[in-house]
């Protein structure tokens, strides 16, 4: 037992050497870990671990989904209350926004179009906010005409990917010619893999095969890619990658 105690010192100091070095910690941690594997080791974890684990990403996804699972209806209680006490346009926005996460997206459409009425109906935020709301209460037509009034008031929106791709959504939701052409606009500019699911999607309900092929070269892509996602990024595009291999699966199988 006592063998196997040193052992397990040891082996936590490497692990503990192995993060140091990775993250740029200063060097002479690697002294007090493997001069003082024990005591180096328990200094190490609440000194420079913990508070890393705290500040990445994937734990503040985490602290995010346990959160929503334990009060799902935090967000807007307490987008809410600040809206009661003070209405501002600031307070709205941020009410419709939770609204809008938590699906209530008709609600979020009329806090939206209220915000849209003063000095905010150019801004930005608010546009963007107020044609996601459109879009997900069936208001296509509404959600195409705000995006255009985003572009008109801030035309860099148009290579940014969340609006971009938004705006391909309504245009393949209205059957818009256009729809092509802002899907590869959309793609232009991904930071995920939602561009090239969606815009499979699209293409393979097309009647021209090219399109057909096309659509099952993007969705091979994203398996592809997957292998070598990190953990924070699989976790993100996990509806895309399994939309994917679903879609894959299904023109593999016999008919």
């Amino acid at each position: 037992m006592p063998y196997l105690g040193i052992g397990l010192h040891v082996i936590i100091a490497i692990y503990f050497a192995v993060h140091a070095v990775r993250s740029r910690q200063n060097m002479a941690w690697l002294f007090i870990l493997f001069f003082f594997p024990g005591l180096g080791s328990l200094v190490y974890f609440f000194a420079i671990y913990l508070p890393s684990l705290r500040q990445s990403r994937g734990a503040r996804v985490a602290t995010r989904a346990i959160s929503q699972f334990v009060d799902p209806n935090r967000a807007v209680r307490e987008a809410r209350t600040d809206f009661d006490r003070a209405p501002t346009v600031e307070h709205r926005m941020r009410l419709a926004a939770a609204l809008l996460a938590a699906g209530n997206a008709d609600e979020a459409l009329e806090h939206y179009q209220a915000a849209a009425k003063g000095p905010f109906a150019t801004d930005p935020t608010l546009l963007l906010g107020l044609a996601q709301a459109q879009f997900a209460a069936n208001d296509v037509a509404a959600a195409r005409a705000t995006l255009s009034d985003l572009f008109a008031a801030n035309p860099q929106a148009r290579r940014q990917p969340e609006p971009a791709l938004l705006y391909a959504r309504t245009l393949a939701a209205l059957d818009a010619a256009e729809a092509r052409d802002a899907f590869e606009q959309a793609l232009a500019c991904a930071s995920d893999a939602a561009p090239r699911c969606l815009f499979a999607d699209w293409l393979a309900r097309q009647p021209d095969e090219a399109d057909r092929r096309r659509a099952q070269a993007l969705y091979a892509e994203i398996v592809h890619d997957a292998k070598h996602w990190p953990r924070h990024a699989r976790e993100h595009n996990l509806q895309w990658l399994q939309r994917a291999q679903a879609a894959l699966a299904s023109t593999r199988s016999p008919q």
